[in-house]
């Protein structure tokens, strides 16, 4: 069993910054993917970016060009640098790996952290 605690969350005005960051713990191979998914209220959970242990990243279109994605491979540990934020992206934001164990694939999601941004 693999699990991930989130850190970095919390207020902050229109137009300034936060940093998360994810650490992944337990039993595992290896981590393949691993990504960050937000879910504002009433809305379904989205992907808002992800990265391949290779560094290939992948973001959603509402976030490119002011959230950066970045993981350390050795430290298993995955960062969302958001900048110039927006109210819309208040969420909670869940860290999420795919890991290897036991010639599969699994899934594995953190406790999820709040990011409310103010106008």
């Amino acid at each position: 069993q693999v699990q991930l605690v989130e850190s970095g969350g919390g207020l902050v005005q229109a137009g300034g910054s936060l940093r998360l960051s994810c650490a992944a713990s337990g039993r595992f191979f290896s981590i393949n993917r691993m990504g960050w998914y937000r879910q504002a209220p009433g809305n379904e959970r989205e992907l808002v970016a992800s990265i391949t242990r290779g560094g290939n990243t992948n973001y959603a279109d509402p976030v490119k060009g002011r959230f950066t994605i970045s993981r350390d491979n050795a430290k298993n540990t995955v960062s969302l640098q958001m900048n110039s934020l927006k109210p819309e992206d208040t969420a909670v934001y869940y860290c999420q790996a795919i890991y290897y164990r036991d010639f599969e694939d699994y899934d594995a999601w953190g406790q999820g952290i709040q990011v409310t941004v103010s106008s």
